[in-house]
């Protein structure tokens, strides 16, 4: 069995500091927490622009896809993992106790 290689998306932006958003459950962030979660979406927001971008062949973006030549063979059983059913999951397991 041939396994593919593996490719990522690596973005090389720069890091924005916007205003705060308000919390919006009964959870308690810190600051920094509050401001890595900020980091990461915006981040993630520029690289999906830029890969629109680059899809309509509008300009070169600065998103770069990267594929190993030779991937790692202890993650050849890797499985992902889907983490909007392991967050329910442990909500619901939370409430069961």
């Amino acid at each position: 069995m041939t396994s593919s290689p593996v490719s990522r998306v690596v973005y090389n932006g720069k890091r924005n500091s916007g205003p705060r958003s308000p919390p919006t459950s009964s959870e308690i962030f810190t600051p920094a927490h509050e401001e890595n979660v900020r980091f990461i979406y915006e981040a993630w927001q520029g690289v999906e622009r830029d890969l629109r971008s680059q899809v309509s062949g509008s300009e070169r973006g600065l998103v770069q896809e990267y594929v190993e030549k030779a991937p790692n063979p202890s993650l050849k059983t890797f499985k992902p993992i889907d983490l909007s059913d392991l967050k329910r999951r442990s909500t619901q397991d939370a409430k069961k106790s």
